[in-house]
């Protein structure tokens, strides 16, 4: 077993780390306390050239894999939750499905001008009385002619502001449960839409929430992604990949924290010596690392296992469930080592806390994640 990383997978994430060091690192708090989407940081995102990681050449992607792609969405949540959910859900939700399931024209209309980076994308599938029952939805879409109409509610919509793109998921076959469920590509300039709600969060302000509506919102037919009543089939395999890299960000949230602690702890001094010489404070710190070492391992191996095809169902779900809470464990210690200073927005700790909490919430709850897992353990 190989755990030393490819050349190419360790350039690109030299690359990524200088430039989040250098460019978004000096305006992560700045940007949450002005809640405002950083677009010049993904501009220059798409001049690295990594807004379509993995995808396919051919569509204006990079052509890497599950893991590369895994890998900047750690070192974007090292020092912006925010820049970092944005990122995951504009590559995961808004673009991958297009490629998976998309036709050779919607790839060349939708998914190209997504992976070179001219636009961001957006997927709407939770509404606002089915979260974790997210097939129960409401939305519907109902056929006319040539078009579809569209009619219902999203809720919690990441990206819906500045994206290019929001897939969204309706209700084709009322009364067919899962297998009346469609997807639909819906752009900013059609009529019939629009973003009620940009939501004020307990962290990541710098990423947009949005509640949307659809009033007969009509698109034309071709804007059918796959078959009627292949949506949630789509969705299930979306969301496979999507948990790997909510894991890979709680990764990056967690080692942020982890760093603001241990640099802290080296330098703070309480009765004539650093705080890290004290086993309180040390063996917090050593904790720390251990348990971003545990979900590191497992997120990679999920990406692994996603790259060689494999049904990724449990390990996705696991790495995202052990991640997440071990990002939340890992920053509120952070806060407790910095002691008063942890609880200022002049230090790091603070943002990685409030951050961390929706990794457990988003994209399936701890709770969906053990319901998943017990059913692939036949439970």
């Amino acid at each position: 077993m190989e755990f030393d990383l490819p050349d190419e997978h360790r350039m690109m994430r030299e690359s990524v780390r200088e430039f989040c060091e250098n460019e978004i690192a000096p305006i992560a708090q700045e940007i949450e306390d002005e809640h405002r989407f950083p677009a010049e940081v993904f501009d220059e995102l798409a001049r690295l050239d990594v807004l379509g990681v993995p995808i396919d050449e051919e569509y204006g992607g990079l052509g890497g894999d599950q893991l590369m792609y895994a890998l900047v969405c750690e070192e974007l949540g090292r020092v912006s939750g925010s820049i970092g959910l944005s990122y995951a859900a504009h590559v995961s939700l808004g673009s991958k499905p297009i490629e998976l399931f998309g036709t050779e024209a919607q790839k060349e209309r939708w998914l190209e001008p997504l992976a070179r980076g001219e636009a961001l994308g957006s997927w709407a599938l939770t509404e606002p009385g089915s979260g974790s029952d997210a097939s129960g939805m409401s939305t519907t879409a109902e056929k006319d002619g040539d078009e579809y109409v569209l009619n219902g509610t999203k809720q919690f919509i990441t990206n819906a502001t500045v994206a290019g793109s929001v897939l969204v998921k309706a209700v084709t076959e009322p009364g067919a449960g899962t297998d009346g469920i469609s997807t639909f590509v819906v752009a900013p300039e059609d009529d019939g839409w629009e973003v009620t709600t940009v939501w004020d969060k307990m962290g990541l302000n710098a990423s947009p929430t949005c509640e949307l509506q659809f009033d007969d919102c009509r698109v034309p037919e071709d804007r059918l992604l796959g078959e009627e009543g292949e949506g949630w089939e789509q969705t299930l395999k979306t969301l496979d990949g999507g948990r790997i890299s909510i894991a890979a960000l709680s990764v990056g949230l967690a080692q942020g924290a982890y760093e603001a602690a241990k640099s802290y702890a080296t330098e703070r001094e309480q009765f004539g010596q650093p705080i890290s010489e004290f086993d309180a404070v040390r063996d917090k710190v050593v904790e720390m690392d251990r348990k971003i070492e545990r979900a590191r391992l497992l997120t990679h191996k999920a990406a692994t296992m996603y790259d060689a095809g494999e049904d990724v169902a449990r390990m996705s779900s696991l790495a995202k469930l052990d991640a997440s809470e071990i990002c939340r464990e890992v920053a509120e210690d952070a806060v407790q080592v910095l002691g008063g200073y942890g609880y200022t927005t002049d230090f790091a700790p603070q943002r990685f806390y409030r951050d961390a909490k929706l990794m457990e919430i988003g994209e399936g709850t701890s709770e969906i994640q053990r319901l998943v897992l017990g059913r692939e353990l036949g439970l």
